[in-house]
């Protein structure tokens, strides 16, 4: 289908950006990489009557060090998360889900801030920056804000950013030394995840002293997993142990039923794909 007309403006500058967004427009919407937003227009399920394309703008893309944390622009696409070294050393699991993202032409043209901020619960890129403590990096009207990954994802498609506020950045504290691993399943190449999970994990010789689990496409949003973390502190990096902090993958998990699988099919993958995913984390 062809999209409905709309308005269409490429602003030079963050503050051009701000500014369009607080134009009369009746309805509006910001493209990043256009990989989410380009086929919903498509389908008509969005008809915005003003786009507002931030691929002029500067200071969007790339990764940073800035001491404790490594910074990544909004604008960055998932092939260059995927490859960067800073991102390899200091926030594996992210790299790692940002590879599996589609296939390569949207890797090469989609954004992290775009998928983060289009919120979709079978995406890849929210859990993993759950995983990782990340924070949103939000310019608006009123200045710059900081919001944590576990307050950004509201609901299905929801998230705190207001209307007229942009996402610029996201910041990781480091997590180096940390093994990550993205275990993602689907029926078919390409497909967006019927489950994932995020393992961030930290040994000490043979024993896991920290964790961090977080899941795709178990409720209406990216979910941490508070039960099999807590179950995997302080247990051996051992095949029995991982098993049994796995077997509580799905408490306090809400799934979906679709034509991919009802919710005790991703309540069983859940299990299955976090043992997979932290054993492959700690190299067991």
């Amino acid at each position: 289908m062809i999209p409905a007309g709309f308005d269409y403006v490429a602003p030079a500058s963050l503050e051009e950006a701000l500014a369009a967004l607080g134009s009369d427009a009746d309805e509006i919407k910001i493209m990043a990489g256009g990989q989410s937003l380009i086929p919903v227009m498509r389908l008509r399920l969005a008809a915005p009557s003003l786009v507002v394309d931030l691929a002029k703008v500067p200071g969007l893309t790339g990764v940073r060090d800035e001491g404790d944390a490594i910074v990544i622009g909004a604008m960055t696409t998932h092939a260059e998360v995927a490859a960067d070294p800073l991102v390899d050393q200091h926030a594996q699991v992210l790299g790692k889900a940002a590879h599996t993202v589609a296939d390569s032409q949207v890797r090469h043209r989609g954004t992290l801030g775009g998928a983060l901020v289009h919120a979709d619960p079978a995406g890849d890129l929210p859990a993993p920056l759950l995983a990782l403590d990340g924070e949103l990096v939000i310019a608006g009207p009123d200045g710059e804000r900081r919001v944590p990954a576990a307050d950004f994802f509201e609901d299905l498609f929801t998230t705190s950013i207001g209307e007229r506020e942009i996402l610029t950045a996201v910041r990781i504290p480091k997590h180096t030394g940390w093994r990550g691993h993205y275990e993602k399943f689907t029926r078919v190449a390409q497909q967006w995840s019927i489950v994932a999970v995020a393992a961030n994990v930290q040994t000490d010789g043979d024993t896991i002293t920290a964790a961090k689990i977080a899941f795709t496409n178990m409720g209406s949003t990216a979910l941490r997993a508070p039960q099999v973390e807590q179950a995997l502190v302080g247990a051996p990096a051992s095949v029995d142990a991982i098993r049994a902090a796995a077997a509580r993958a799905a408490e306090g998990t809400d799934p979906p039923s679709d034509t991919n699988g009802d919710s005790d099919y991703r309540r069983h993958l859940a299990t299955v794909l976090t043992r997979r995913a932290v054993l492959s984390a700690v190299g067991t």
